[in-house]
């Protein structure tokens, strides 16, 4: 049973969020007597139920931390609440919670998908390579990395640094939003497309979200513009983005000038 136990932990660990069957399935097994079944052998209901143990699991953790975050009236109470949540198996492979970092009045809010393994390491956002160049660009502006407020969607770092399932990030989402109406910034910069496809609810490329600013509606009502560009990360990959970026950095600069 041991073993068995190990297993399932690796399967959550990995992101294995459900499954389709209640015996393994082999490929080695697939006879011509059962391809060549009686359709009506073979073609009973299910009538097993639609949800199953591991998406109550989940739709529990996703309600627990709706229900902590309106508790948090301030950035600590919520780093606090953060830090002590079992409801995500993220926290389990990380070695450290990533929450956000700057100033807590910030007129810029700069948000990214999820903690990197440097960020893993030292448990703040940004702070590899992509945050180095971030900061160059922010100082290209005229904005120090201490003037803005960074955070990413999900506090732990996914294992591998692979992309991160749906349903982790609908269970972390809530304390991003919760961060949001605590700063209140003027303006949300997002950094990628994961990141703003959570934050916006869409599913839009980046080439088609960057270089437009969308309204984002807090759950209080507010409404706080958002400009999307690409991530650093992806930048260091792909040097010829880099003037596309530049240019929504521009037009960062003109908005905050304008309010």
């Amino acid at each position: 049973m041991a073993g068995l136990a190990e297993l399932i932990d690796w399967y959550i660990l990995s992101g294995v969020d459900d499954f389709c069957a209640d015996t393994p399935l082999s490929v080695l097994d697939f006879s011509t007597d059962k391809i060549h079944q009686p359709q009506a052998a073979i073609s009973k209901p299910d009538l097993r139920p639609a949800v199953t143990p591991l998406s109550q699991i989940n739709a529990e953790a996703r309600r627990n931390a709706q229900e902590l975050c309106q508790k948090a009236m301030t950035l600590d109470d919520l780093k606090a609440m953060v830090e002590n949540f079992d409801g995500c198996s993220l926290r389990f492979s990380a070695n450290s919670t990533v929450f956000g970092y700057g100033n807590p009045q910030a007129e810029v809010m700069i948000i990214g998908e999820a903690p990197g393994a440097d960020e893993d390491r030292q448990g703040e956002p940004f702070v590899g390579r992509s945050g180095h160049l971030l900061d160059k660009m922010l100082l290209s502006i005229g904005l120090n990395r201490a003037d803005c407020y960074i955070t990413n969607v999900l506090p732990w770092r996914p294992p591998g640094n692979r992309t991160p399932t749906d349903e982790e990030v609908v269970t972390c989402l809530p304390f991003l939003k919760r961060q949001i109406e605590l700063v209140m910034p003027k303006i949300i910069f997002i950094l990628g497309r994961s990141a703003a496809n959570a934050l916006l609810d869409n599913n839009d490329s980046i080439s088609n979200l960057r270089g437009h600013f969308i309204d984002y509606c807090t759950q209080n009502g507010k409404i706080i513009q958002t400009l999307s560009s690409f991530h650093p990360a992806y930048l260091l990959r792909t040097t010829t983005q880099k003037a596309k970026a530049w240019n929504d950095l521009l037009r960062l600069k003109r908005k905050l000038e304008e309010m």
